[in-house]
C-alpha cells in the first residue's frame, strides 16, 4: 500500500468547493484512495461526504492511501493538489 502525507494548503481547509475539486480528481484517478487525519478511519477519497467528515481544516495534515500499480504517481499528484489552494 502506498501512503502520502500531505498539508491542506486551502485557507478555508478541505470543505465545499476544495472538497468536491479534490474527490473528482480522486474518483478521475480510476483507482481506490483513502484519505484519513491523525490516524483516524480512512474514508474514501471518491466520497465528498467522506472527506467533509474527517474535518481537515487550513495547515492540517492528512495521509493519502491507495493500492495498484500506479498508486505512487496518483498519490503524489493528489497530494499537490491538496497542498494547493483549491478555493482560488
Amino acid at each position: 500500500m502506498a501512503e502520502r502525507t500531505a498539508t491542506i494548503g486551502s485557507p478555508v481547509g478541505l470543505h465545499a468547493r476544495p472538497a468536491a475539486i479534490f474527490t473528482r480528481a480522486a474518483e478521475d484517478s480510476g483507482i481506490s484512495v483513502r484519505i484519513s487525519k491523525n490516524g483516524s478511519v480512512p474514508q474514501d477519497a471518491a466520497s465528498i461526504l467522506g472527506v467533509m467528515t474527517i474535518g481537515a481544516k487550513y495547515g492540517d495534515k492528512v495521509t493519502l492511501h491507495a493500492d495498484g500499480p500506479r498508486a505512487e504517481r496518483v498519490l503524489d499528484e493528489l497530494a499537490e493538489l491538496l497542498a494547493s489552494d483549491l478555493d482560488a
